[in-house]
């Protein structure tokens, strides 16, 4: 496996020099965008709206870090809340074997928390009612509102290994509004993953009638929040290898 691990290096490293590669990339995030391409997938029947891609790279992060823990701004259909349960479930069957133990599925100290500021109710019933609900809380309110702030904070407090993912409102002060306050629950060598920081890198009018845009966006409030934040750096080679991403520079690694 070392051996492997120093040649996936040296690929990734090829691929960021190979112009050609990386513009093509490129240009298929900007062509799938607009007609949606995200939402064509789903995680256990539930729509997950997310390139493959990233979904591929917050499994490798999840299953690096071990978190107890996973914090989600945006909760939409319910797909991401419930693919972070079914990895988490995954932990927990690894540790239950690690430990020779039989564990009830259903019963986890490990657990997903969504924030979004309206929980369809169809949506809800749907999440509800799946199997991996066990592993889930859902809390409706604006993520930057400072009750909803405590809440969240008062159930991290009850865990040691925490990850947070942010994709709800993609405007530069909502998500620095998210950024300082949900980014220090991170836990230290977890992750702080943004999504959506692609919007920089687009063209303005593939932002249509949204009120982000190049300048005002995910990125944008990543770079400022990092101005004064040195325990997180940006690990480049999440997105490095990708090519294809929502979250150039959107994957934080707290360092110290």
């Amino acid at each position: 496996m070392p051996e492997f691990e120093t040649e996936k290096m040296d690929r990734v490293a090829a691929m960021k020099s190979n112009t050609h590669l990386c513009d093509s990339a490129l240009a298929f995030m900007q062509a799938s965008l607009i007609p949606k391409y995200s939402y064509n997938f789903s995680w256990q029947g539930r729509p997950i709206i997310q390139y493959p891609q990233d979904i591929v790279a917050m499994q490798e992060l999840i299953w690096q870090t071990r978190p107890d823990l996973i914090i989600e701004t945006g909760i939409a259909h319910g797909g991401s809340l419930i693919f972070s349960a079914s990895m988490l479930a995954m932990l927990d069957m690894v540790d239950a074997m690690e430990k020779g133990v039989i564990m009830d599925p259903r019963i986890s100290n490990r657990k997903v928390l969504g924030i979004d500021i309206d929980i369809r109710e169809h949506n809800r019933i749907a999440i509800e009612a799946h199997p991996m609900f066990s592993r889930i809380q859902m809390i409706q309110g604006s993520s930057t509102k400072p009750d909803i702030i405590q809440q969240v904070k008062d159930v991290a407090d009850k865990y040691e290994r925490v990850m947070v993912c942010m994709d709800s409102n993609h405007t530069h002060d909502h998500v620095l509004a998210e950024l300082k306050a949900y980014a220090p629950l991170t836990s230290l060598e977890s992750y702080c993953v943004v999504f959506d920081t692609i919007v920089e890198d687009m063209p303005a009018r593939m932002s249509q009638d949204r009120p982000w845009g190049p300048g005002n966006n995910p990125k944008t409030a990543v770079w400022k929040y990092l101005k004064h934040h040195p325990e997180f750096e940006i690990d480049k080679g999440v997105h490095e290898k990708l090519l294809i991403t929502v979250a150039p520079d959107g994957y934080l690694k707290r360092v110290k």
